[in-house]
Parts: structure tokens; sequence; C-alpha cells
């Protein structure tokens, strides 16, 4: 299993080890404690999602209020998508950056969210299939989202006309979720996740 980090500080994309034979094929798509060792905390499970989404669709960005925010650790378990990470801490070197990681069912690559980053993704095939484990809870009001299509952030989306939710549809521009006072800010993020610390 191999970490990289991504432009976005504490957002990793994890590549397992993948052992295979005409029988079929085994991997290690999660492992905590190699989590923790290079996140500096561990992963709580509170909840798990599947999504399923036809071509074309862009489901996010999405963020959640920190404290306590809601890390995740994203797999795609059947087709393909382009998964995208935000930066969205206010004061983050990185803020305003965004990188994508391909994941699909046969390099079987993993994506770490920590709190205050966004998410979302655009799915590359029919019935691509998200497996994601979440640190916290769904809180309905503490749950965020930043256009996929503002301009400013310039996503380059694989899709000229993505399908995207009333909800994701209607979200705010970066710039009008910055002025609201809606993103989390870089040093709340780095406290809360120090506090989860092993060595604490």
């Amino acid at each position: 299993m191999k970490f990289r980090e991504l432009a976005i500080p504490g957002a990793f994309e994890i590549t397992p080890q993948l052992h295979g034979d005409p029988r079929g094929l085994f991997m290690e798509w999660y492992r905590f404690d190699k989590l923790a060792e290079v996140v500096g905390h561990p992963l709580r499970f509170a909840q798990g999602n599947l999504s399923v989404s036809a071509r074309g669709v862009v489901r996010g960005i999405h963020f959640a209020d920190v404290p306590p925010g809601q890390a995740k650790y994203v797999s795609c378990v059947r087709g393909a998508v382009l998964d995208v990470v935000v930066d969205l801490r206010v004061g983050s070197p990185a803020f305003g950056r965004w990188e994508f990681v391909r994941l699909d069912d046969a390099d079987r690559r993993s994506v770490y969210v920590p709190e205050g980053v966004g998410h979302g993704f655009c799915a590359l095939t029919d019935d691509a299939t998200l497996s994601y484990v979440c640190s916290e809870t769904y809180s309905p009001t503490g749950e965020h989202a930043v256009h996929p299509l503002d301009p400013d952030l310039a996503i380059k989306w694989p899709q000229d006309m993505p399908q995207l939710s009333d909800r994701d549809d209607a979200a705010p521009s970066l710039a009008d979720a910055l002025t609201s006072g809606l993103l989390p800010s870089f040093e709340a993020c780095m406290t809360y996740t120090a506090s989860l610390s092993v060595d604490d």
C-alpha cells in the first residue's frame, strides 16, 4: 500500500497492492495503522455510504463544518470516476486549489479527504459506484456545498454539460461561500485534527 500526498495538504491518494490469479483478486483496501501513521491520527468509522451514478453525473463539491468536519476514505468499487478534492480551508496555502485522482475498478486506488476539504467526482462510466466511509455521521445543518462549475474554481471536468443535483446546482460560488463565512478555517481544521492524535 502506497500513500501519495496530493497538492491539497492532508489529502492522500492510496494505491493498494493487488494480488491476482486465475481465481480472482485480493487486496487490502484500508489499513487503519498505516493511514494513521501518514495522517497523524486514526480514522474513526462513523458512517458508510454507497453512491451509484450514471456517466456524466457530477456530485459535489461537498464539505462539513469543522469541528467536527467529516473526513472520508473513498473507493470506486465498480466502473470509474474522476475524483476531485478542493481546498476550501480559509488560510490554507492551497486555498482554492483542486486535484483530480482517477478511481476505478482496475487499479483500485482510494482517496483520503481530510476535514474541511471539499470532495466531488464525475462519473466516467454508467453505474459508477463509490463506497466511502466517513469519520462523522451526516448532519443536515452542518453539511454544505460549493458549486462544482464555479468559474473561479475552474475545475476541468471531463464533461461539458454535467448532470447536477438541484442541491449542487443551487450551491454558492467559492467567493459567496467565503463572504458569507460558510467555509472552515485552516487553523480550526489543523487544531481539530491535532486533537485526534494518538499521542494525546
